[in-house]
């Protein structure tokens, strides 16, 4: 199996009047692209998962990141660090969220990505996206599994939630 990817974020903004430089418009970007080879050293990784999940009214959704979840092709995803993470809060709308996610805590938890013993990101409310990425020799962090491989989303309470998450990993 051979696994590769490709991250590319940019925010573009435009602002019309006086601008900086004199000009009528001023139009900054930043953005941050990286190519992700195959393997398990820096600037690679050789495993991943995508899905939308649900996570009921006022409930957790523990995501297991040694050995449980699996790609679309069937392989396993036993993650010994974790490259990235992507989760989006589908925005309210009609048939949409209307619940706030948080991201972290519980019981042995995934830390690699913030200090502290339950860190966690959030809320964040529909329509928001929490991302954390680095593809160095470390990555955001390492998976023990039993005791560090848990990433727990909490829903709030008053509706069922609908989410959608991105894992990018190294089996070693």
């Amino acid at each position: 199996m051979t696994v590769t990817a490709e991250l590319d974020v940019s925010l573009k903004i435009k602002q019309v009047g006086n601008a900086f430089g004199g000009g009528p418009t001023y139009e900054p970007t930043l953005r941050f692209a990286e190519a992700i080879a195959n393997g398990t050293g820096a600037g690679q990784a050789d495993l991943y998962h995508i899905a939308e999940r649900t996570v009921a009214d006022g409930a957790n959704d523990d995501v297991d990141l040694a050995g449980v979840l699996a790609d679309a092709l069937g392989n396993s995803f036993a993650a010994a660090e974790l490259v990235g993470f992507m989760i989006i809060n589908k925005p309210a709308g009609a048939g949409s969220n209307t619940t706030d996610l948080t991201v972290g805590g519980g019981t042995n938890p995934f830390t690699g990505f913030v200090g502290g013993t339950a860190p966690t990101i959030g809320p964040l409310k529909p329509g928001a996206l929490a991302m954390l990425f680095a593809s160095d020799a470390a990555g955001i962090g390492t998976v023990t599994a039993g005791t560090g491989d848990i990433l727990r989303v909490t829903n709030a309470a008053g509706a069922a939630n609908t989410y959608q998450i991105a894992l990018l990993g190294r089996s070693a």
